[in-house]
């Protein structure tokens, strides 16, 4: 046997192992395939394929607020005005929002924060401070952080596309108030406080301006 004969033998070899080693790669399944259907006759004894469909609650809505109550229909409403909207996002800034702005009131530095401050809720605030300030008080606060946060209520007005979402937060801080003198008159610096405060942020959905404004609070 001459050594091309032998060369044609040794490549019919390796282009038959190539075409195993091929066919058994793609009879293969990934587990990224999707799964295949088999059409179920009918009572009529015809068969039809059926599609599955994909449904059911919004986790983004129902982590927070429950299933079909009016805040879940106000911020699915939301949604369908915003689509980019996101409950989850929302608390998670609002969280943010939160310490910002009671650590700007206590100490009493509200410039940084008054863009995302309703006018009312500014005046408010600005008249807290200057109430402090006139009888010489200063307050020295630590935040420590947001324990809780719940969503409360949820509103949206379809025709004017305003929207109104309130929270409950709880928050841990330490807070002392101090006379001119430097003489302690409320509050111990060794002392954690739990503070609770429900907030109601608004703006108006379907706009370029992504910001909320808080423009109420309680507790």
């Amino acid at each position: 046997m001459n050594d091309a004969v032998i060369q044609l033998l040794v490549l019919a070899g390796i282009a038959l192992f190539l075409v195993l080693k091929l066919k058994n790669v793609l009879g293969t399944r990934t587990g990224f395939e999707k799964p295949q259907i088999t059409p179920v006759p009918d009572s009529d004894g015809v068969r039809r394929d059926f599609e599955v469909i994909e449904g059911g609650p919004d986790r983004d809505i129902t982590d927070f607020v429950d299933e079909g109550s009016d805040d879940a229909e106000a911020l699915a409403a939301m949604k369908k005005v915003e689509p980019g909207f996101s409950v989850s996002e929302f608390v998670g800034g609002a969280r943010q929002a939160y310490e910002m702005i009671l650590m700007a009131f206590e100490n009493g530095d509200l410039a940084e924060v008054q863009p995302f401050l309703s006018e009312d809720v500014y005046e408010a605030f600005l008249s807290g401070v200057a109430d402090r300030e006139d009888k010489g008080l200063k307050v020295h606060a630590s935040f420590i952080g947001v324990r809780e946060t719940t969503v409360r209520n949820a509103t949206f007005d379809e025709d004017t596309r305003d929207a109104q979402i309130t929270l409950r937060f709880v928050c841990e801080l330490t807070s002392v108030v101090k006379d001119a003198e430097g003489t302690v008159v409320e509050g111990d610096a060794n002392a954690i406080k739990k503070q609770r405060d429900i907030w109601t942020f608004a703006r108006k959905m379907g706009t370029g301006d992504p910001n909320w404004k808080l423009v109420a609070t309680g507790e």
